[in-house]
């Protein structure tokens, strides 16, 4: 009996540092890329929501599959700076890291090309353009930002492309989360050691641009400004703080915060979207995803 009790406490405990990899309160973020891209192709006003649902499984698939793979690059590094992670700690071998990381990518790319060819290709980008970031990008000042970016870029599309024909036409969507996100990679290089200035300096101006990008959209699409603002206000207020308190006081701590802060709103900037696309009850419905992701967050990493 003693035996099976310990088998059993030895498969709960690696499930958990499974999970703990996956970083399930992130996934959620990339949940709401999709919600408002749905939002976004005009498709939200049809019936049928299984495209929306391939289209979650998928974004479950590519996120938590570069997200893996990030802890496998990062396996050496991690066990000099942050040796309680699952690789480093041993309670996740690189192997079984690798084949989670695999088959996740692989899920992504089947659950995409169930919706159309165009997110297929969208999906096969995206997990390619992780795999880069987790590989080399993360290392590269300038192109790293860039690269992470484009993942979640990339993931607002794929929320489009529900609708093919309307990539073409709202491609530039895609720069509002890679302009977001670049400013969030960028001064999360600072998270260990500290970061410096002039860093948490372009980081703040990155996210004042997205947000005079969001006020934007409506001279260049059919997007409600007014609709979307008081999320847009919402997402000012909880953002901005603390990006300028990391520009001032670039120690580990202010930045860590900032990059959590930034890490989970990104649902508030999804729902922005949402709402000026889709309405106020939708935007609800992404925003809905924010507590959940809080939640997650309090018992796993988001960084």
């Amino acid at each position: 009996m003693s035996k099976i009790m310990n088998t059993a406490t030895l498969n709960t405990r690696s499930l958990w540092a499974y999970l703990q990899l996956l970083r399930p309160a992130n996934i959620i973020t990339a949940w709401a890329d999709i919600m408002a891209g749905f939002a976004a192709s005009g498709y939200f006003i049809q019936v049928d929501i299984v495209p929306l649902l391939w289209l979650l499984l998928a974004t479950t698939g590519l996120y938590g599959g570069g997200i893996v793979f990030n802890d496998v690059f990062d396996a050496e590094l991690d066990a000099q700076e942050r040796p309680e992670r699952p690789i480093p700690s041993g309670r996740v071998s690189r192997t079984g890291a690798s084949l989670l990381g695999s088959s996740l990518l692989i899920l992504g790319v089947v659950g995409a090309v169930q919706v159309s060819w165009v997110s297929m290709v969208l999906a096969l980008a995206i997990a390619t353009s992780a795999l880069l970031y987790d590989a080399f990008g993360k290392h590269q000042p300038i192109f790293g930002p860039i690269n992470m970016g484009f993942c979640r870029g990339g993931n607002l599309l794929l929320g489009v492309s529900v609708v093919p024909s309307l990539i073409g036409e709202y491609w530039f969507l895609a720069l509002i989360p890679i302009v977001y996100i670049a400013a969030i990679t960028a001064l999360s290089r600072g998270e260990v050691h500290g970061g410096k200035l002039s860093t948490g300096i372009t980081a703040l101006l990155l996210i004042v641009a997205v947000i005079f990008g969001l006020l934007g959209l409506g001279l260049l699409t059919n997007y409600q400004v007014l609709t979307a603002l008081p999320f847009l206000i919402l997402l000012t207020i909880r953002v901005l703080i603390p990006f300028i308190k990391a520009a001032r006081q670039p120690t580990p701590e202010q930045i860590r915060i900032a990059v959590k802060t930034g890490v989970l709103f990104l649902i508030v900037l999804d729902s922005t979207i949402a709402a000026g696309f889709a309405g106020l009850p939708y935007g609800l419905l992404v925003l809905g995803l924010l507590p959940i992701s809080m939640i997650l967050s309090r018992i796993f990493a988001v960084t």
